[in-house]
């Protein structure tokens, strides 16, 4: 997927790219025209740098309907000829979901789009996707035939086929055409069914990796296999490790996580840390110094998952190492400190905003520790990465950061935080934000009455205005 580019945190269009509650704000004061372009240049340039964990597509959907904005540039998008040319998903997935939002709120429009682009588009599984959620029957069995058609009648067609209904994540367009009254819809579809079926049981059949009776060689020649392919497997093959290791093979553990091929050494060190031994470590701090940087980064991801008094006392002397190592103790403190290490985390919070910037992954966990820990001197540092951030999800733990080390929270960010693109971050909006203010109020209800709103949100809307809620 293409890297996006984030205009200023303080233009219109850079608050909608990060998902702002006062990129919506903002949109509803500004000219009309100047806000569509914006909205439109947002869901069609997808500005999520990882859209497993950002959401953007109901908080662009809400924003259309409140602009009463039309679906021209979304529909030249999806039907544009670079649509043949270009089949990856972040092309066309998030206007495919936002139109599928759309569709949820009655604009019909979106939902004859979905329809025509699962007919016709080259993303149509995600199309199809968005129409079983909210399509009628009628509608999806109006889609049969298009969409076998892309499947031609041969054995090689077949089997995509199969392979596209056994992958399918929404099941209920397959079910239904499986039961279609034109048998030779129907009798297709089953007969692919039946074939994915049959496919995922030969799989489960044909299990590659260790085997039981493996022995500890054996394990760490496996991982060294997955290096040598480009697949890192030293985690499930410490799981392995674990089943067939006893007392009598630390020794050979120890040595390779000393000085074993990059395989075995990333294995071993896994396994030590995760079993707390005792000279697990040493061994961490040795590989940081002296490993290749596939080994470097298992030590430190090692290192980071012990939940030992050791390995935090460690931390506390390694917080000050200008390396990875460092870096991890940071996390480590933050995660499972104490009191005592709130400059420490702070530390580690500041070095990584002026050295890496408010998009540094270490951020995530810092921020939470922050939090965790009540550092109320952190509020600057996190109000800077709560604006600056292009990550939504870090956006909304800076957000709970903010609600348990920033007085002015429920005055300030809470109040936007209730326009956000995260429902988490909405989430804690609503259990912080003063009610003083007409628009929060006024927007508490909407919530409360959007189906769309996910159920942990209006749980806290009805904490706050339900008829048990303390008076404000």
């Amino acid at each position: 997927m293409f890297d996006p580019v984030i205009a200023p945190s303080g233009t219109l269009l850079g608050l909608l790219q990060r998902g702002r509650g006062d990129g919506t704000l903002h949109a509803l004061t500004a000219p009309r025209a100047e806000a569509l372009a914006a909205l439109n240049h947002c869901v069609l340039r997808d500005p999520r740098h990882d859209w497993q964990v950002e959401n953007r597509s109901l908080y662009y959907a809400r924003l259309y309907l409140d602009l009463n904005g039309e679906l021209d540039a979304i529909e030249a998008h999806l039907f544009d000829p670079e649509d043949v040319l270009d089949a990856d998903e972040s092309r066309t997935g998030l206007a495919l979901a936002v139109l599928g939002h759309l569709a949820s709120y009655g604009r019909r429009d979106a939902l004859d789009l979905l329809r025509r682009y699962a007919a016709h588009g080259v993303s149509w599984a995600w199309a199809l996707d968005e129409l079983a959620l909210r399509d009628d029957d009628a509608g999806l069995r109006a889609l049969a035939e298009p969409v076998l058609a892309r499947f031609p009648r041969d054995p090689e067609g077949e089997a995509e086929l199969a392979a596209a209904v056994r992958d399918a994540f929404e099941p209920r367009p397959w079910r239904l055409w499986a039961e279609d009254p034109r048998e030779s819809i129907a009798t297709r579809v089953r007969a692919a069914q039946e074939a994915g079926c049959f496919d995922r049981w030969q799989r489960q059949m044909r299990p590659t990796g260790p085997r039981p009776g493996w022995s500890v060689r054996a394990v760490f020649e496996w991982a060294q296999q997955g290096i040598e392919r480009g697949a890192a497997l030293h985690v499930p093959a410490a799981r392995c490790l674990a089943a067939v290791a006893g007392p009598e093979d630390r020794p050979e553990i120890v040595e390779a996580a000393r000085s074993g091929d990059e395989g075995a050494r990333c294995t071993a060190l896994r396994y030590l840390a995760d079993s707390n031994d005792p000279d697990a470590l040493d061994l961490i701090e040795g590989a940081v110094i002296t490993g290749s940087t596939p080994v470097v980064e298992a030590a430190v991801d090692a290192f980071e998952r012990m939940r030992s008094v050791a390995a935090v006392d460690r931390a506390r002397g390694w917080a000050h190492r200008p390396d990875a190592l460092g870096a991890a103790a940071g996390r480590v403190l933050a995660c499972r400190g104490g009191a005592r290490d709130r400059d420490l985390v702070l530390a580690a919070l500041r070095e990584a905003v002026r050295g890496e910037g408010p998009d540094a992954p270490t951020l995530w966990t810092l921020v939470d520790g922050t939090g965790r820990l009540g550092i109320a001197c952190a509020a600057p540092v996190l109000r800077h990465i709560y604006r600056e951030t292009a990550s939504s999800h870090l956006r909304g733990r800076a957000a709970r950061a903010l609600a348990a080390t920033d007085p002015s929270f429920p005055a300030g960010f809470a109040v936007e935080c209730l326009w956000d693109c995260e429902e988490t971050t909405r989430e804690v909006a609503a259990r912080y934000a003063e009610t003083g203010d007409n628009r929060v109020v006024e927007r508490l209800r909407r919530l409360a009455a959007d189906p769309a709103e996910e159920a942990e949100v209006q749980t806290a809307v009805r904490s706050r205005i339900g008829p048990d809620a303390p008076a404000v």
